[in-house]
């Protein structure tokens, strides 16, 4: 009778198509564009260039679905924060002001670090590879037209987050606690509208 004890308690590894996509995220966030080859994927997903060529056929095949996985986690966290808000007028406008100026689950994180790299790595490569980015942040802004709010409210607070990503991302300054909160008080007031 074969021993099934060690296998059914052992951590299971991601599959080969996500380890290939961790790595190309991990060799662009760190060397850009120009650093990701598909030999350099391959070696530190762990598998070998066939490996990796049966899941992408070429370079903008492996760029292409990296982007389209990071327009699937920017969407999962947009819904996740829109979900977390009370139903009712101005409930995107205070997802999207929790995500740019919030603490908890969906504060700027490393991940967004590693995104917001190859976003602009992809960018310089081929503009049209953030397709699937465009994409959802379409979404978001019809959802933000549609949110009850008076015109330019839910698009400043978006704007306000926006700004901060890309403060953080190009680390042109990082605003203090008591800015950042000065920041979120002065926002706020556009949610505080006659109904």
């Amino acid at each position: 009778m074969k021993d099934t004890s060690s296998t059914s308690s052992a951590v299971s590894l991601p599959d080969a198509q996500t380890r290939i996509l961790d790595a190309a995220e991990a060799i662009v966030h760190s060397r850009g564009v120009s650093g990701l080859t598909l030999e350099a994927a391959a070696r530190d997903a762990g598998v070998s260039k066939g490996g990796l060529l049966y899941h992408f056929a070429s370079k903008e095949a492996l760029l292409d679905a990296l982007l389209r996985r990071l327009a699937g986690f920017f969407e999962q966290e947009y819904l996740g924060c829109v979900a977390a808000q009370p139903e009712g007028a101005g409930r995107i406008a205070r997802a999207m002001l929790e995500w740019g100026f919030g603490q908890g689950e969906f504060a700027c994180n490393e991940r967004h670090d590693r995104a917001a790299a190859v976003f602009l790595a992809a960018f310089h490569h081929d503009p049209a590879l953030l397709d699937p980015i465009r994409q959802v942040i379409a979404r978001m802004r019809a959802d933000i037209a549609a949110d009850g709010l008076p015109p330019g409210h839910g698009d400043a607070i978006t704007a306000a987050g926006d700004g901060m990503f890309m403060a953080r991302i190009f680390r042109l300054y990082t605003p203090s606690e008591a800015e950042r909160q000065a920041m979120r008080i002065a926002l706020q007031r556009l949610l505080e509208f006659p109904r």
